[in-house]
């Protein structure tokens, strides 16, 4: 594999600077590894698992890379601080069942007091007596976040999350193409890796992110589409049949499961169905929570949970992760080529 040579990819010791973001319930210890191995850098979503289910990923991780219990794990997890925020004590077990496998990152987002969970994650490295730092990455949506993070926390990389992720986002969140511009308006040259992240499923997608400026690419909904994947079956094919105006941002699902302690501002990013019609018309939600908890487990797509991004039908196939990397950074070679190709001498 040819390399891209930028301060991302020499960071995290890679040859491409790909990856795949941390799903909740779709990001697990398989997809994450196979990922890595194929040169690019994956997260395992924490999301709402157990300690022990952390750690049941992590090992699955380990094991798929070939790597003893005392190896460093070169992947990431992901979690939501806000789940953090709701039990501190158990949020320490849920940091450190990472930390103590060696991960080589964590990803914090959605959080009141991400500046806490940094401080923790510092703390035990220190503590540790084995040299090695853990890569803290944060999310943002805008460049008063990303000044925070810079100046504050002095996060080790910045993920720029436009309006057309999939998933949870601020849905104030400017379009990536805005956002980036804004992010490394205010980016000293000093600064951390930016990477950006929304609606890129191609190649394509990749160097034009690049060509604008940013150190690398987070792709959830391509990553979705693979083996490796937590999806089931009916979810996957949902996608991979999906329009290209077949999303929608919305808290429908959030209030069918439940779920809704997410920070002001934020919703997601999901397939339209019926579940988002009937909350947006006004059904009782008891009755849409009976019709979701039902169709979940019926696994019917006309109201089940897909979470996609803007770019979902520019992807028509499941994959492995390995070919997906290997596909996606192939792609990005050829257009990085041809861009060389129009500059005059």
């Amino acid at each position: 594999m040819s390399k891209i040579h930028n301060d991302f990819t020499i960071l995290m010791g890679i040859p491409t600077p790909i990856v795949a973001g941390p799903m909740a319930g779709a990001s697990g210890g398989a997809l994450a590894a196979q990922a890595s191995a194929a040169g690019a850098f994956g997260f395992i979503g924490a999301g709402y698992l157990t300690s022990s289910q952390i750690q049941e990923e992590l090992s699955l991780a380990r094991a798929q890379l070939l790597l003893s219990d005392t190896d460093p794990l070169p992947i990431g997890v992901g979690y939501l601080a806000w789940q953090l925020e709701k039990d501190p004590a158990s949020a320490v077990g849920l940091l450190n069942v990472s930390l103590s496998n060696r991960v080589q990152a964590i990803w914090l987002a959605f959080g009141n007091s991400i500046d806490r969970w940094i401080d923790h994650i510092r703390s035990y490295d220190a503590s540790s007596g084995r040299g090695q730092k853990t890569l803290i990455f944060v999310q943002v949506s805008s460049a008063k976040e990303a000044l925070i993070a810079i100046q504050d926390w002095k996060v080790d990389v910045l993920v720029a999350q436009g309006s057309e992720s999939g998933g949870h986002g601020y849905s104030a969140a400017p379009p990536l193409l805005t956002l980036v511009p804004s992010i490394l308006g205010v980016l000293h040259k000093d600064g951390p890796p930016l990477l950006a992240a929304g609606g890129l499923s191609t190649g394509s997608h990749v160097a034009a992110l690049l060509a604008l400026g940013v150190s690398g690419v987070v792709l959830g909904t391509r990553f979705l589409m693979t083996k490796e994947s937590l999806y089931n079956e009916a979810q996957k094919n949902v996608l991979v049949m999906a329009s290209s105006n077949a999303t929608v941002r919305t808290m429908a699902f959030d209030r069918a499961r439940g779920t809704m302690e997410w920070p002001e501002g934020v919703d997601g990013r999901a397939i339209y169905n019926k579940t988002v019609k009937d909350v947006d018309d006004g059904v009782d939600i008891e009755v849409v929570r009976e019709n979701f908890n039902r169709a979940t487990q019926d696994r019917d797509p006309e109201q089940m949970l897909v979470w996609a991004g803007t770019g979902v039908d520019l992807v028509t196939e499941i994959q492995t992760a390995q070919d997906v990397v290997r596909e996606l950074h192939t792609d990005m070679m050829k257009h990085l080529s041809f861009v060389s190709t129009v500059i005059a001498t």
